[in-house]
């Protein structure tokens, strides 16, 4: 299945028999991704739904659940799964439904720390996301309460239980408090 190089396509990784497993390719190699603890899930679970509904209510685009692949670099390829991804409806192309996976950008990414992540592979996840062109990624760390907001160009904002989340022009007109996602 590897290319001359040993590296996977995203063609070859999809072919591949996970038997249950999560995993990502990363500049053409695999990574496995532990499955993730209960608080991680919950979190994940009611931040999942206070964009989703907002998005929905106001037909702002799709959202995806955790685990969809998005394809976002050839040569070598890059397949990442968020634990929740938002693209514009404006930029939603019938690639964005199909049965593969999504070579379209997503606009908003949230990605749920578990207490097994690597800070140095949080941070490289963040920046490759950045890369990009994702436009808003949010880093929820539910064991300190705390999210960290992260926009191409703009300093990183530190948010606490005592904050409130901000859509910016992602999602214009969402708010939701940071204390309540952890509840």
């Amino acid at each position: 299945m590897a290319t001359a190089t040993g590296l996977l396509t995203a063609e070859d990784f999809a072919a591949l028999p996970t038997k249950g497993m999560r995993l990502e390719l990363v500049r053409g190699e695999i990574q496995a991704m532990a499955p993730a603890f209960g608080d991680h899930g919950a979190v994940a679970m009611t931040l999942s739904g206070y964009v989703t509904h907002y998005v929905q209510s106001k037909k702002l685009g799709k959202v995806y659940a955790a685990e969809t692949g998005f394809l976002i670099a050839r040569n070598p390829d890059t397949v990442r799964a968020p634990d929740f991804a938002f693209i514009q409806a404006s930029r939603v192309t019938p690639a964005a439904t199909a049965a593969f996976w999504i070579p379209v950008i997503p606009d908003l990414v949230i990605e749920v720390v578990s207490s097994g992540d690597r800070p140095r592979a949080v941070t490289e996840k963040v920046n490759m996301w950045l890369d990009v062109g994702v436009r808003l990624v949010w880093v929820v760390y539910p064991a300190q309460r705390e999210v960290i907001a992260y926009r191409p160009g703009q300093p990183e904002q530190h948010l606490s239980a005592d904050d409130a989340l901000d859509g910016f022009d992602v999602l214009p007109g969402f708010t939701a408090p940071v204390a309540e996602i952890f509840e």
